[in-house]
């Protein structure tokens, strides 16, 4: 699919790997983005920073129906069409199976994080997709992509990650039967699957924590460029043949256990 004049949604897009690649579509490739994210102050700065002309910020919880609906509404209203959705947003949130004193974790902690990063990408991929199918198909092929940002926690968590990983690797699971079902009309469904990156929280971390970071990249034994997260967008929804894959995007890396 061409990217130049499709309009694009990035949810989690006012910040990190979300803003990298909203920053990079429109002014590298020429699309339109909506950013659906909940901290407006940062929504708007976003907006700003991309380009006011070819962006526009809607304040959504992925994880509520109506908030995904009416924010679906305002994109079609402004800018016409829906033709690709990169589901970013994703809550981190540490969570064990047994707590202090080896009592058993709430359930509720655990929901909390699914609740996002699982129903909140379903949520999003499906309200999407029903306004892609509307699109004139492109190349008599193509009418829409989905990009779901999976992790390598998805494969080898941390101690810790135990929710964040279950959801991580929920969305490998999407790929297949969604490509398959989606297909038929048109959209194709991919993930990436990002280690480590260089964005602005780990910057805010100590060297020594950093170089810790580092040491556990294989090659090349840096963080991640944001921008080659972006890049690995666009190549995703240029690359009509490319559905159904989950792009590991790590360097190699392979988390140790803590």
């Amino acid at each position: 699919m061409r990217i130049e004049g499709k309009v694009i949604v990035i949810t989690g897009g006012a910040s990190g790997l979300g803003l990298a690649a909203a920053r990079y579509l429109v002014q590298e490739k020429g699309a339109r983005v909506a950013i659906f994210d909940l901290n407006a102050e940062a929504g708007d700065k976003a907006v700003n920073d991309v380009g006011a002309e070819h962006a526009m910020f809607v304040p959504t919880d992925v994880s509520n129906e109506e908030s995904v609906q009416i924010a679906v509404a305002a994109v079609v209203s402004r800018f016409g069409a829906i033709h690709v959705c990169i589901n970013c947003a994703a809550l981190p949130t540490l969570c064990k199976v047994l707590g202090k004193e080896g009592k058993a974790t709430p359930l509720a902690k655990f929901a909390q994080v699914t609740a996002v990063n699982v129903n909140g990408v379903f949520n999003v991929m499906s309200k999407c997709a029903e306004q892609m199918v509307r699109n004139e198909p492109e190349a008599g092929e193509e009418r829409g992509v989905v990009i779901n940002i999976s992790s390598g926690a998805a494969y080898e968590a941390q101690i810790g990650q135990v929710a964040y990983a279950a959801s991580k690797a929920a969305l490998l699971g999407m790929n297949m039967p969604a490509a398959r079902e989606l297909g038929d009309v048109g959209i194709r469904v991919n993930a990436i699957a990002p280690g480590l990156f260089l964005t602005p929280m780990v910057q805010t971390l100590d060297e020594k924590i950093v170089a810790a970071l580092k040491s556990q990249i294989e090659a090349p034994r840096r963080l991640g460029d944001m921008r080659e997260f972006a890049h690995c967008c666009a190549f995703i929804i240029e690359n009509a043949y490319l559905n159904a894959h989950t792009i590991r995007l790590d360097a190699a890396s392979r988390l140790r256990a803590r």
